[in-house]
């Protein structure tokens, strides 16, 4: 299972990805506690890139996901910004600047990609399926 959304440069688009990624993992039979983790991976990513980069030259911006095995990849393309996108360090009375925390955090991995004036910043989480042969998958603990 793969999507790739283009999506207009506008903070109503958060809504929109995550509407439809969750129907998507829903559909195709994903534990739902996986389903909320990507979910919020998606809204992170993409706030990000609604509040420190340009759109893509069209004007949109792209997220895609593509599922394999027991796995999730998630990524938002925009068109890049004057910073790298990096995990911060907040303080305790800080109101911003946990996203990539949190994506690093649930995550089993995520990174950063550049193709010419495009920025992609992607995110691999487990995604076990609800069920295989009658039996419940286990997500792995959170550490």
């Amino acid at each position: 299972m793969s999507s790739v959304v283009l999506l207009p440069y506008a903070p109503s688009s958060v809504a929109v990805a995550r509407q439809r990624l969750s129907t998507e993992l829903q559909d195709s039979g994903v534990f739902s506690t996986a389903i909320d983790d990507a979910v919020l991976v998606v809204s992170e990513l993409l706030s990000n890139a609604l509040r420190h980069a340009h759109p893509l030259p069209s004007g949109m911006v792209r997220v895609a996901w593509l599922r394999s095995d027991d796995h999730i990849e998630v990524a938002v393309s925009d068109g890049g910004a004057a910073t790298e996108p990096r995990a911060g360090r907040p303080t305790l009375s800080s109101l911003g600047g946990r996203g990539l925390g949190i994506v690093e955090y649930v995550a089993e991995s995520w990174g950063v990609r550049h193709d010419g004036d495009t920025t992609t910043v992607w995110a691999i989480l487990p995604a076990p399926r609800a069920s295989m042969n009658g039996q419940v998958t286990a997500l792995r603990e959170a550490g």
